[in-house]
């Protein structure tokens, strides 16, 4: 994907260390500055008091509390929430317990497109943290990683594919995919040599309705049902270094009836 479309598509908005809490307006460009009507107290331990000085004392986990806007956001995204194993630069701010958060990237009562740091996208901001090297291991040279993150915020496409679904074809599909993953007209996912042939696109809850299904209730946190709907992130991790990695093993086809009750 490419670094034009990177900005737009890097929508995961952090909750954190910004600076200003408590002087939300309308930014100077026009735009309206990210969480302008939340309540201080409800991300803040220190409530409508909060000060530059203390504004990272948070009521939880920068994880938790961009999840209750942002459900799953950290599935489909970079890592979040621990202790990086290099150096990051000192434009890219670690939480006061020493780990990469949501606002190491983003300001989080920022009004800019993306709410991005800096001046980098793309290539460009991952390379301010790791190495070519890192890139150049992985099968597709970090092709379906260099976003940031896939995007709910995009539009969907046509017969119910959800948007995660739509940017991972937009690869896959839509210019040739070498690997020969593709959508037939039956909406059913097919991979390169009918190694694996799935239904995509429908509602979860229709298909519990003919039987042989097990409750949405009972699938595993790591299976995503966007708009409760199967998607490609259904079955694979959305953001991974390990391009295509299930979200758990299929030995003895385990991923399979963790939705199927044959």
């Amino acid at each position: 994907m490419s670094g034009s479309r990177a900005g737009w598509l890097l929508l995961l908005l952090a909750i954190g260390l910004g600076l200003g809490a408590w002087r939300l307006r309308a930014g100077a460009s026009g735009g309206q500055f990210h969480l302008a009507g939340a309540d201080c107290q409800s991300c803040h331990l220190a409530g409508k008091q909060t000060k530059p000085d203390q504004a990272g004392l948070l009521l939880a986990s920068q994880e938790t509390l961009c999840g209750k806007c942002h459900p799953k956001a950290v599935q489909v995204s970079h890592p979040s929430g621990f202790i990086p194993k290099g150096k990051i630069p000192a434009e890219y701010p670690l939480d006061w317990k020493g780990d990469l958060t949501c606002s190491t990237c983003h300001i989080v009562h920022g009004n800019t497109p993306g709410l991005l740091r800096g001046n980098k996208r793309g290539r460009d901001l991952c390379l301010a943290c790791h190495a070519q090297k890192f890139f150049e291991k992985m099968p597709d040279h970090g092709v379906s990683v260099i976003s940031g993150h896939l995007a709910a915020g995009i539009r969907a496409g046509a017969q119910g594919l959800d948007s995660y679904s739509v940017q991972c074809l937009a690869c896959h599909g839509a210019f040739g995919d070498a690997l020969g993953v593709k959508v037939d007209q039956n909406l059913v996912l097919r991979h390169g040599g009918n190694s694996l042939n799935h239904p995509i696109g429908m509602r979860y809850a229709d298909a519990m309705r003919y039987g042989g299904f097990r409750a949405q209730s009972m699938l595993p946190k790591a299976i995503m049902l966007p708009g409760g709907r199967v998607s490609c992130v259904s079955c694979h991790e959305g953001y991974s270094k390990e391009h295509g990695k299930l979200v758990m093993p299929n030995v003895r086809s385990a991923l399979c009836f963790q939705c199927h009750d044959l």
